[in-house]
Formats: C-alpha cells, structure tokens, sequence
C-alpha cells in the first residue's frame, strides 16, 4: 500500500514529465502554434487571460450545473416510475433509447431555433439531455439490485410499495445514482461547452476557444481548452463530495 504521499506525489511527477517532454517536443521539432502550441504558451495566456477564462468558465459552468440538477432529477424521478410500474418501464425504454442516441450538433440548432439565440435555456437543456440518460439508466439498473429476500421481507411485513422503496430499494440503488451522476457530471460541462459553438449569447469557454481560434490566438484558444478541463474536474470533484458526504451520512 503506497504512502499518501508518494500516492500524491507520482501523479505530479508524470504531469510534470509529460509537460517537459510537449514542450521539448514542440520546440525540437519545430511543430507549429496551429498544430499543437507548447504548453508554456499556453500557460503564459492562460495566466494574462485569468479573468477572461474565469468568466467563461462561470458562464459555462452555471448552465451545465443547471442542465446537471434538470436532468439528474429527471433521470432519478423517471427511474424511481420504471422500477415501480412495469407499463410505464415498457413505455419509457424506446423512449430514453432514442433520447441517448440524439446527436448534440443536430439538437442545439434546434433548441436555439425554438428558445431564442439570446437566451441560454439551449445550453441548459442539452446538457440536461445528456444528464439524463446516464442517471436514468444506472438509476434504473439500481433499483433493480434489491436481493429477493429483502423483497420478500417487505412483504411479510405487509409493507406498501412505496415504503419498501423508501427503505429497502433506494438504500441498495444509492452507489449507481452516484455512478450516473460522476458521470453525468463531466458530461454535463462537455454538453453545454459544445452546444455553445452553434449559437446563442456571447460568453461561456466553447465561445472564447472559437473565437481565439478564428482569429489564430491558438495558444489562447488553448488556454481556454484548459479551463474547460479544469470545470469539468471541478464538476466531478463536486458529485464525489456529495457522494461522500451522503454515504458517510447514511453509514454507508
């Protein structure tokens, strides 16, 4: 068992490698900005365009937060429904079959078309799309984990359907909800970062990396890049916490 430090400590040591061995490669080969910019550029415009990227990542993150809560409350309520109601579980299945396989290039035009380009409940609601499907499905798949003899018990004990869900079903489904929405999490920032790059307002990192790259700032739209990296690992950060925290609440 590696010591925490050490365990700390190796991760740095390859991140910090890798970089070394970009920028070697960059400069070694002479690999042009357009291709691939060292990273020491990037780091120079990330850090003279601080605000800047903070601002987007504000913009980006509060719509894939909202898009994130919408869809995991959705994705939790509908798979509580399926567990319970075997007709609407038959309903459901094509239906959130078909939602998984929409294309978010084709489904942000559409949403801009009907909400406006000047708001950004688009954004929202395909982050909210892409939310749903992995919470719904690990929700569901939970939920269906319950021993039998837990089952049995509940009935013994004349216990409602509702009752056996509050204590026994949703306990045993609690680890595949926090799967889905590790999940969903990053996917949630990676949604509403791409949805901002067929319309809508002006502002948010999937913007700013278009515009730097239209206007060849590549080490700039790069910088950009690393910030949607950075909320998508604060996003996920987020959900394992809540997770934490819950489990460690519940004994769990």
């Amino acid at each position: 068992m590696p010591s925490p430090a050490l365990a700390l400590l190796a991760p740095v040591l390859f991140g910090v490698a890798v970089v070394l061995l970009w920028q070697g490669a960059v400069t070694g080969l002479g690999i042009k900005p357009f291709i691939l910019p060292g990273p020491f550029a990037i780091g120079e415009q990330f850090g003279a365009n601080l605000q800047n990227v903070l601002n987007g990542m504000a913009v980006t993150g509060r719509n894939a937060l909202i898009g994130l809560v919408i869809g995991a409350l959705l994705g939790i309520l509908l798979a509580v429904l399926s567990a319970l109601v075997g007709v609407f579980d038959e309903m459901a299945a094509p239906i959130v079959a078909s939602i998984a396989v929409v294309p978010i290039v084709a489904l942000a035009p559409v949403l801009y078309t009907m909400f406006g380009a000047g708001a950004e409940t688009a954004r929202q609601l395909v982050a909210a799309f892409a939310v749903f499907v992995p919470v719904y499905f690990n929700t569901l798949k939970g939920l269906r984990q319950v021993p039998r003899v837990h089952r049995d018990l509940m009935r013994a004990t004349a216990a409602s359907r509702w009752q056996a869900t509050r204590t026994v079903t949703l306990p045993t489904a609690r680890p595949f909800v926090f799967t889905g929405l590790r999940i969903a999490s990053s996917l949630a920032v990676i949604s509403a970062l791409i949805a901002e790059y067929f319309g809508g307002p002006v502002g948010g990192l999937g913007k700013s990396i278009t515009s730097a790259a239209s206007s060849s700032n590549y080490p700039l739209a790069w910088a950009f890049v690393l910030g949607s990296i950075l909320l998508g690992l604060l996003f996920y950060c987020g959900a394992l916490i809540v997770e934490k925290m819950l489990t460690r609440r519940h004994g769990g």
